[in-house]
């Protein structure tokens, strides 16, 4: 059996690689045409090339100093551009712009239009009024992310949290076997295999009693884990299934923003998001980098409305405008279930999308690092932070809070681990404090800070989370989930080698040398 699946593995992850290699090759032949064409020309005319690529590359690197982002992702195309103007020029047309961001733009903006004030009607602003009045510091972020991005703050829902993605999973099945009306999953990626199996099993028989499934995953997330037959295969079993923004070939083949949200939703009553995709390497049935390690959370009440919608908004947008129809009937997927909760939770599920200007998921957490009094943890697999939040930890530190960030002590991706590690010592110098995960590859997103409010969900501490990905996660206020995500931490913390003091001195010129040159494409790693 052992041998079947690593061969059946070998074959998905070849036919990833096959549709990855075609597109690179597509790329590279346009890119020959290009520079052949340019070969073809006389002196005179490659002068004149070269004199308006120099002109073009000054004024485009003008545009981006006046965008309204953040230095750390101007800068490295302006210098770009500058020191190499033709090929920085055509390198940032390819990579740095997506042709397909006005039209989905529009769309997006469209969806929402329709979605957001369905959900902003059900919530309740008796809730804000409750949380103001315990904690007016907490209510600003609450009120930050209404304002922004149309999620609205939620009491009455029970909260679980997991520590491991297995124990999250195992729960995930026994609601789906007691599922009604509709199952809805969107996942940065899916594997076909053991543990897709499971799930599988229990969506074709829940299709088979008259229940509506719906599965989602990106392209690029799930390349290397299944073929290209699988959406055809699902829709086979009854499961309806799309596929967001598929690898194509083409010129503009590095397509940035990908959905790397991770979330469940049954029958609007219960819901699950966190860290862990379906795949087998999430459940500890694969082991490439060690031990995995992954965490999720459960809802049950009223919040759940929130995850509905982050759903449909992706649902609906994942095909052209003539072979969808966006879902008229919200009623039927945000109903009022009466629910009692046993606690006394606040919870403020949210999207972060990169079809706006604004930045939640960075912003919440600069938020939660302004308010922090006592300590402040974060734990994220990838540590690629732009000025501000660095400046933000920073100043945390300095004011005396107990700041920590933990992040793998295995690499699942070398070259990126390389940069994580390049932002060490900025930090370390201003006293926060940097831990490794030794086990493997700790693949956790999580903040929590002074034992009253946290963030669990998908949103990583790096650029391509930040600022390129539709992401989604959790603003949660409540003490008891805050002390569980933080005993949670320290055990992890337990398990890791400190290494603040190795980077708090002075580096090697050579090695600093090489990450900031890897700095330079860190918006694309």
């Amino acid at each position: 059996m052992e041998n079947q699946i690593t061969y059946e593995g070998r074959a998905k992850t070849k036919n990833g690689l096959k549709r990855m290699a075609f597109t690179a090759i597509s790329f590279m032949l346009s890119v020959v045409v290009v520079v052949l064409i340019l070969t073809g020309l006389s002196l005179d005319h490659i002068a004149i090339v070269i004199l308006i690529s120099w002109i073009t590359s000054i004024v485009l690197s003008l545009i981006i100093y006046a965008q309204n982002k953040t230095s750390s992702m101007k800068m490295p195309w302006i210098i770009l551009m500058l020191a190499i103007p033709f090929v920085g020029l055509i390198v940032y047309l390819l990579i740095g712009l997506n042709g397909g961001t006005r039209k989905m733009k529009k769309r997006y903006r469209e969806i929402d239009e329709r979605l957001i004030p369905v959900l902003t009607r059900k919530g309740d602003e008796a809730v804000v009024a409750s949380l103001r009045n315990m904690d007016s510091q907490a209510v600003g972020i609450s009120e930050y992310i209404r304002r922004s991005s149309g999620y609205p703050l939620w009491n009455n829902t029970d909260v679980e949290y997991f520590d491991s993605a297995n124990r999250s999973l195992e729960r995930q099945l026994e609601d789906f076997e007691n599922a009604r009306d509709f199952i809805f999953m969107e996942y940065h990626a899916i594997e076909d295999k053991i543990s897709w199996a499971a799930i599988e099993k229990v969506l074709v028989k829940k299709v088979n009693e008259g229940v509506e499934v719906r599965v989602f995953y990106d392209d690029m997330g799930s390349i290397s884990f299944i073929t290209m037959d699988f959406v055809g295969r699902m829709e086979e079993l009854g499961i309806q299934c799309r596929a967001f923004n598929p690898l194509a070939p083409g010129l503009n083949m590095f397509l940035n923003n990908r959905d790397h949200r991770k979330l469940t939703v049954i029958d609007g009553r219960i819901g699950y998001t966190g860290s862990y995709n379906l795949a087998d390497k999430y459940f500890g049935i694969t082991h490439p980098y060690g031990e995995w390690r992954d965490c999720g959370i459960r809802l049950q009440g009223d919040a759940v409305k929130s995850l509905t919608v982050t759903f449909l908004e992706m649902w609906n947008a994942a095909k052209p405008r003539k072979k969808y129809s966006f879902d008229t009937d919200l009623e039927k997927y945000l109903p009022d279930h009466p629910y009692e909760s046993k606690g006394d939770t606040f919870i403020q599920p949210y999207g972060d999308s990169p079809m706006d200007r604004e930045r939640v998921g960075e912003n919440v957490y600069i938020s939660m690092i302004e308010k922090a009094e006592r300590y402040c943890y974060f734990v994220s697999p990838y540590l690629i932070l732009t000025d501000e939040m660095t400046h933000a930890i920073s100043l945390a530190a300095k004011r005396g809070v107990d700041v920590r960030i933990l992040t793998p002590g295995i690499p699942d991706k070398k070259i990126v681990y390389g940069v994580t590690r390049s932002f060490y010592h900025p930090l370390v110098i201003n006293g926060v404090r940097i831990f490794e995960w030794t086990p493997g590859f700790c693949h956790c997103k999580l903040c929590v800070v002074d034992d009253r409010m946290s963030v669990c969900g998908t949103i990583n501490l790096d650029y391509r989370s930040l600022y390129h990905h539709f992401e989604n996660a959790c603003w949660i206020y409540d003490a008891d989930i805050a002390v569980r995500i933080r005993e949670d931490i320290e055990s992890l913390l337990a398990q890791s080698r400190e290494v603040t003091f190795k980077y708090g001195g002075d580096r090697n010129p050579g090695l600093r040398l090489g990450q900031l040159f890897l700095r330079l494409f860190a918006e694309l790693l």
